[in-house]
């Protein structure tokens, strides 16, 4: 079956993935519903939303959903399993899914680096200028306007020693 995902989202009541389709063969919008099983609080995310993308009957559904949306949405149920709001449980996976430029990569353990480095790249990728995106330029070379250098006292010593 040929179908376009146009939506993607989340039931948590009984839980269920819910994915807004075209079909492409019939040009009609399409729902389906997915059911949640045996997902509970302590759940690895990750871990489920590969199950459900492998499934044998949603495989040709998920296709062009990303990895991360389902992962995000079954975050969204398991804060919902554990009690936090959904305002919280969207808080906490945007400290998860974003980088603080002040915050010391070296105290983290090597599990926690590999997520943010995996951040970083993804972020990279996506902003990166390719040779066939439209405003790209080969050779692009910009003038830094020149700033009175200050001297420093231990530089100018060592010169005349020399």
């Amino acid at each position: 079956m040929i179908c376009t995902a146009k939506k993607c989202g989340i039931r948590f009541q009984p839980p269920a993935i819910i994915l807004i389709y075209e079909n492409e063969v019939k040009g009609k919008n399409r729902q389906r519903i997915m059911p949640v099983r045996n997902f509970s609080k302590f759940s690895d995310c990750t871990r489920a939303a590969e199950q459900l993308k492998n499934n044998p009957r949603h495989r040709s559904y998920l296709e062009q959903v990303p990895p991360k949306q389902l992962e995000k949405l079954f975050t969204l149920l398991r804060g919902h399993l554990c009690g936090q709001s959904l305002a919280a449980t969207m808080e906490q996976i945007q400290r998860e899914t974003t980088i603080d430029p002040e915050e010391d990569m070296n105290k983290l353990d090597d599990k926690e680096l590999a997520r943010r480095k995996s951040i970083m790249d993804e972020l990279f990728e996506k902003n990166q200028k390719k040779k066939d995106d439209p405003d790209f330029v080969y050779d692009i070379e910009v003038e830094f306007a020149q700033e009175e250098l200050q001297s420093c006292g231990w530089d100018t010593e060592s010169a005349d020693e020399f």
